[in-house]
């Protein structure tokens, strides 16, 4: 009988956890998908005996706080679950021998930097969330030496809420709509985001030897600014009558439109390292529009 590799996702309700869980159950894979409703991760007690009784191969954590302005006031909730969270899952996968992966973001940079951001480049998050999420990195580093960290950046998909799903409601509503259009970075297609953990999560059991454990980046190409991926989704949603005709976009300004938390002007992330090491390539944003009616508000 055949033993299958077991695989412990957190936060599989989230964008990438949702596509994670379907992903390693079409794959093959053993997979324990959990949500805060079945293990608050923030507790060590209740990470530790959930690990100890399922013995996961490797354990995904998709769990964030992620709401980036909301992080400015609730401040204890976010090093909670950014950071204690991802330590209490490291630690527990160290006490069974299995591999830790992880996700992060580009919101660890300040962002001012010209060009794009490697994994080398020194950190300096603006905000909580990046604080948070930089400290769950460390976290897990020290916890675990089975570690990879991944860093990404515009999440979007089918599932949840995003960018793209806010696009299409509000222009189905508004004829014009105003775009921050001096914020540059990567749009991510979530379902590439679980492919890229899954290709990583296969080499870490079948030959963790010949791993190189640390920091990753994976996000999307072409990089643009959030008018331009604006405009791109509304051509989308024209092209395929989903509307029948796009609003005026207006480019804003980042002052012009401010919010509690500091957005990065720049978060293009290299990604080189990720396809030297594990040969996969940047997520391709345009090919996960085509089919734009899979995002289209209920």
């Amino acid at each position: 009988m055949i033993k299958l590799k077991k695989i412990m996702i957190t936060g599989a309700y989230g964008q990438v956890g949702f596509c994670l869980t379907q992903q390693a159950q079409e794959n093959g894979w053993d997979v324990l998908a959990i949500d805060r409703d079945k293990l608050d991760i923030t507790d060590p007690q209740a990470v530790n005996a959930l690990v100890k009784e399922y013995q996961p191969d490797v354990i995904i954590n998709a769990a964030a706080h992620t709401a980036v302005d909301k992080a400015e006031t609730e401040i204890d909730a976010s090093y909670a679950i950014n950071r204690d969270g991802p330590k209490y899952l490291a630690e527990a996968a160290t006490s069974v021998d299995a591999a830790m992966l992880h996700i992060s973001t580009d919101y660890v940079f300040s962002g001012d930097k010209d060009g794009t951001y490697s994994e080398a480049d020194p950190v300096a998050p603006q905000g909580v969330y990046g604080a948070s999420k930089l400290a769950g990195e460390e976290a897990v580093i020290t916890a675990n030496s089975k570690h990879i960290i991944l860093r990404t950046a515009w999440v979007f998909g089918e599932h949840g809420n995003n960018f793209v799903k806010t696009m299409l409601r509000l222009g189905s509503q508004r004829d014009q709509l105003g775009i921050v259009a001096d914020q540059f970075g990567g749009p991510t297609y979530a379902s590439d985001i679980a492919a890229a953990l899954l290709v990583m999560a296969e080499k870490a059991v079948a030959a963790p030897a010949t791993v190189s454990w640390g920091i990753y980046h994976f996000a999307g190409e072409p990089h643009v600014n959030w008018h331009q991926f604006a405009q791109a989704i509304f051509d989308k949603a024209v092209a395929q009558q989903l509307l029948a005709k796009a609003p005026q976009l207006n480019a804003l300004t980042t002052a012009d439109y401010p919010t509690p938390a500091k957005r990065p002007a720049n978060s293009r992330l290299d990604c080189r390292k990720i396809f030297n090491e594990f040969g996969i390539q940047p997520s391709d944003w345009h090919k996960a529009l085509e089919n734009i009616v899979a995002y289209a508000p209920q």
